[in-house]
């Protein structure tokens, strides 16, 4: 089924993010990791702004979903690691980040987008830490998948779980571009609401 979908907020400061409430799902990963592209994709809709330097994303977006089984936000947060800004302008970023995930009561599961192509870098690494640390769950949704031929993707999967890859489900492994892996990334979203709002 189709999702509707549309903005609900661009919060560029925690005061502008729209009140508790809805269960919310935030996707996380590097600058230039193709977040918006795949955010674009799983909504089914070009509402994430998609740019070819990294770091497009400076706010904190919120994008309302109707699945039809279950409503809820998808949350875009901004890249880390590269990112062709200043200095202050990353540490404020971090900063809302950081408030987001610390202190937002909807959010119930993160979705840690990191390149197929690389596996976990040192600040894919950095961020599970700091996610686990906080108690939050999180799956990891590989992205760039085309760029990997279809009879390679299996072993590489089953290499970078193997080299201590955390999720709490089997990565899925998608592409904006193709979509592949899209519809199982909204199916797994859905399942995880509905057992999640139990």
């Amino acid at each position: 089924m189709s999702w509707k979908v549309s903005v609900e907020a661009t919060a560029f400061n925690s005061g502008q993010f729209p009140p508790d409430g809805l269960p919310e799902i935030a996707m996380a990963g590097r600058s230039n990791v193709g977040k918006s592209t795949l955010v674009n994709a799983i909504l089914g809709s070009k509402l994430a702004h998609v740019g070819s330097a990294p770091g497009k994303t400076r706010s904190v977006n919120f994008y309302l979903v109707d699945a039809g089984t279950v409503s809820f936000r998808l949350v875009d947060l901004p890249g880390y690691g590269y990112a062709e800004r200043s200095k202050t302008e990353k540490k404020a970023w971090s900063q809302l980040t950081s408030s987001y995930v610390e202190n937002r009561n909807s959010l119930v599961l993160v979705c840690h987008l990191a390149d197929f192509r690389h596996g976990l870098l040192p600040n894919d690494r950095a961020l599970q830490d700091w996610l686990s640390e906080r108690g939050k769950p999180f799956i990891v949704l590989f992205t760039k998948a085309d760029k990997i031929s279809k009879g390679k993707r299996r072993s590489l999967l089953q290499q970078y779980v193997k080299d201590g890859l955390r999720s709490i489900d089997v990565p899925i492994v998608t592409s904006g571009e193709d979509r592949s892996g899209v519809s199982e990334a909204r199916t797994f979203m859905e399942n995880f609401l509905i057992t999640a709002i139990r």
